[in-house]
C-alpha cells in the first residue's frame, strides 16, 4: 500500500476558515502510457472529504480530470481557533489518506 502524505493549512479570518490541502497522488488517468509503451493504469482520487471537529462539512467526487498533487481549497463557516479539521482521501483502486491540522489565525 502506497503511502500519499496531505499538507494541510486552515487559517481563520472573521467567521470564514479558509482550508488548502494539497494531496501527494499520482492522478493517473489511465490513458498515459509508461516508457515500454504500456498503458498506465487509471489511479484517481474519487471521493475527498472535510470534517470540522469530527462532523463531515464537505464532500467532493472527483475523476480524472484532476492534476496530479492536487491543490484543493475549501472555505468554511463555524470553525473557531484550534478546532481541528481532517481531510480524508479515497480513490478507485481502494487506496486511503488522510491528515489533520488546527485551526489558526489568518
Amino acid at each position: 500500500m502506497a503511502s500519499y502524505p496531505i499538507r494541510i493549512r486552515a487559517l481563520l479570518k472573521g467567521d470564514v476558515t479558509s482550508i488548502t490541502a494539497i494531496v501527494s497522488h499520482p492522478m493517473e488517468t489511465g490513458l498515459r502510457k509508461d516508457d515500454a509503451g504500456k498503458t498506465i493504469p487509471p489511479q484517481y482520487i474519487q471521493v475527498l472529504t472535510v470534517e470540522l471537529n469530527g462532523k463531515k462539512v464537505m464532500e467532493s467526487h472527483l475523476n480524472t480530470a484532476v492534476s496530479t498533487n492536487p491543490v484543493f481549497n475549501f472555505k468554511i463557516k463555524g470553525a473557531k481557533l484550534g478546532d481541528k479539521i481532517v481531510v480524508n482521501w479515497v480513490d478507485n483502486t481502494g487506496e486511503k489518506g488522510s491528515g489533520e491540522t488546527t485551526v489558526i489565525p489568518g
